[in-house]
């Protein structure tokens, strides 16, 4: 199984973003809280340190009160959230203070806001009015959570990147563990006579995979069971059939042996053509039926040199075409390799090439090419096949009327030959051509 179309690759890389997404959403929480506690912090160092000033006032007068705020204006704070002052008359004048004029904020109510401080620093800020002719503001500027937050950011980086390799690895582990109890599945359809699946009832695990794999055992048990079966049905009526005719075809020879009337004899010899063609009739649909019946059964497969046996099955043609007056060639490209069962491909194209020197009158021309894909194909300038029979021919029995008079056979080659081709994952048709037919059979792949 390719890893780009594998579904645990995609949970494991799901999952991976997903650890992503959390840990970047918890940054982002984990920031603003920073933020909010920080301006939060520096609105409660403006009320304590107003609520100080004002006692100041009240009980030590307003010189005391301007000495403490130059003081206080003299001292660099540790923290980085420095604080600013204006001490104003009723209309706002500045008397003593770092704050350049008096902001909109309402002494009266003891208004509170942000304000600005010279030309880029904001400052949170609260206003309050000491007496008839005095107001006071405080205001400071949040404390400076540049480090703390990188800090943050660092900490976050390190624990997610960590986070998202366990996550990875786990996942990754889970995913293929997972994996290779599929293919253990995968592996048992595609070879079922390997036995790579444990009895059923074997597993104590209990989850959808086992029970996954406790319906495809019993799957595979009950096809098999299906095929041998049939295998044996089909055995046993082959030889319930075949014998008796064997034993009747035993005992025409005997009869012509033994010398009789030629009318006698003719019959006799076409009573043994017919028993010829029954036997082979049934042989047909027998191969027919198995080669249906294993269809998508990749067991027993292997790689066939194409090229070599389309080579050798051309040569023995050959010999076959000069006698019968046939223009016989053939172009082979070399190193056609195909994965199959080689008797069954030999058969295929035999039965391509009987079909071809069958209907194609002498000295007629048959062509046969094989090319890589693989795409073999087998042409003829013989009459052809009409438009309402291109489909219909590769049915069992079915033969077209403008020659059923005329040419001996069942009607199943092409349908074998079919069977054998879907058996093999191969495609055949009638492709267009311009006198007679063109057979191509095609690789899916």
């Amino acid at each position: 199984m390719a890893v780009r179309r594998s579904i645990f690759s995609r949970i494991v890389a799901l999952a991976i973003l997903l650890s992503l997404a959390l840990v970047s959403g918890l940054w982002v929480l984990t920031d603003q809280t920073i933020r909010v506690t920080l301006e939060g912090s520096a609105r409660k160092a403006v009320d304590v340190d107003l609520a100080g000033l004002a006692d100041i006032h009240a009980s030590s007068g307003r010189e005391e009160l301007e000495r403490r705020i130059r003081d206080r204006l003299a001292i660099t704070p540790v923290d980085g959230a420095a604080p600013h002052y204006l001490l104003a008359d009723a209309n706002g004048a500045r008397i003593v203070g770092d704050i350049a004029a008096w902001p909109k904020l309402d002494a009266d109510i003891s208004e509170s806001g942000t304000i600005r401080i010279g030309k880029g620093t904001t400052a949170f800020a609260r206003a309050t009015r000491l007496g008839p002719d005095l107001q006071l503001i405080v205001a400071r500027e949040p404390a400076d959570g540049g480090a703390l937050l990188r800090r943050v950011m660092l900490v976050f980086l390190a624990g997610g990147a960590l986070f998202m390799a366990l996550v990875g690895g786990l996942g990754r582990l889970a995913a293929g563990r997972l994996h290779w109890r599929i293919e253990r599945i995968n592996d048992a359809f595609r070879d079922p006579e390997e036995g790579r699946l444990p009895p059923p009832g074997g597993s104590s695990k209990g989850d959808e995979i086992d029970e996954l794999t406790a319906h495809s055992v019993a799957a595979i048990a009950r096809q098999k069971r299906l095929i041998e079966a049939y295998r044996e049905t089909s055995d046993q009526v082959a030889h319930e059939i075949r014998t008796p005719l064997m034993h009747l075809d035993g005992r025409l020879t005997k009869a012509l042996a033994a010398g009789t009337d030629e009318p006698i004899t003719t019959h006799l010899i076409g009573a043994r053509t017919d028993i010829k063609r029954l036997v082979a009739m049934l042989e047909s649909l027998l191969d027919i039926a198995a080669s249906k019946a294993r269809q998508g059964d990749r067991h027993g497969l292997r790689p066939v040199d194409l090229s070599d046996l389309v080579t050798r099955i051309c040569e023995l043609y050959a010999d076959s075409a000069e006698e019968s007056g046939h223009d016989f060639g053939w172009t082979v490209e070399p190193g056609v390799i195909f994965r199959g069962e080689e008797v069954q491909l030999s058969q295929l194209v035999t039965n391509l090439l009987d079909n071809a020197f069958k209907y194609v009158p002498a000295g007629g021309r048959v062509r046969l090419s094989l090319a890589s894909g693989p795409v073999l194909a087998v042409e003829d300038d013989g009459p052809g096949v009409p438009e309402g029979d291109r489909e219909k021919i590769f049915d069992r029995f079915y033969r077209s009327r403008a020659t059923e008079a005329d040419l001996p056979g069942s009607g199943l080659g092409l349908a074998l030959a079919r069977a054998i081709a879907e058996r093999h994952e191969l495609t055949i048709g009638l492709d267009p051509s311009a006198k007679g037919a063109r057979f191509v059979i095609r690789g899916e792949g």
